[in-house]
């Protein structure tokens, strides 16, 4: 009986977190200050935003109107268009929280990447009905779904900015400094992998050709 309460107060605990994604929408300030100095958000939640952000991506190549978006699926690796959205919310996660702890930010890696996931909410609930609405309108209709289009991804840069400036404590200026060096941080990162991986396989060409040239030798 008590694991079976436990389980069901862990769902409800969980629903409650997802629902106050929404409230995070329309109160930012308020809602990612709860969201972590108030352990309202779930990591749970934060997982599923994501999962449902990244499903309506995929979603979009596959059934919004082709007037809109032209999809070449030969051309398309999925695992590769997934990881394309999950290398930059890595890369983000990890080049805020780096900088920031450098500077008196109070916020965890694992809020940073909480109040992030939360902050991609509109983008799921935007962009699912224009997804299906594109396929009845006309290109002249079309211009509502640029523009709503756009709406959301600006909207979710909007937020995720607040929601850093919330729990990391920042006021506007100092936020908006740091979200331009965690950018710069981003890209820094990306030279040094690209430099880090070219090593390996500058190495490991080296070892193959000693290897071959050992076989022909022997």
């Amino acid at each position: 009986m008590f694991k079976a309460l436990t389980k069901k107060e862990t769902y409800i605990r969980y629903l409650k977190s997802l629902k106050f994604s929404l409230y995070c929408m329309t109160h930012p300030l308020d809602g990612f200050w709860d969201l972590t100095h108030e352990k309202r958000g779930t990591y749970a939640a934060a997982n599923t935003i994501l999962f449902i952000t990244l499903l309506t991506r995929i979603l979009k190549l596959r059934y919004t109107s082709f007037l809109f978006l032209t999809v070449y699926w030969e051309d398309i690796n999925i695992f590769l268009y997934i990881a394309s959205i999950l290398f930059p919310l890595a890369l983000w996660v990890v080049g805020n929280w780096g900088l920031t702890t450098l500077f008196d930010g109070k916020g965890r890696l694992g809020q940073v990447y909480m109040a992030t996931c939360y902050g991609m909410a509109p983008y799921p609930i935007i962009q699912i009905p224009l997804m299906i609405v594109s396929n009845f309108v006309t290109i002249e209709e079309g211009q509502f779904y640029s523009v709503l289009s756009v709406i959301s991804l600006v909207y979710c840069a909007f937020l995720i900015i607040t929601a850093m400036g919330q729990i990391h404590d920042f006021g506007f200026g100092k936020n908006i400094l740091f979200t331009i060096a965690s950018l710069f941080a981003m890209l820094v990162m990306v030279f040094i992998l690209m430099i880090f991986f070219s090593m390996i396989s500058q190495g490991v060409a080296y070892f193959i050709s000693i290897g071959r040239e050992l076989m022909f030798r022997i």
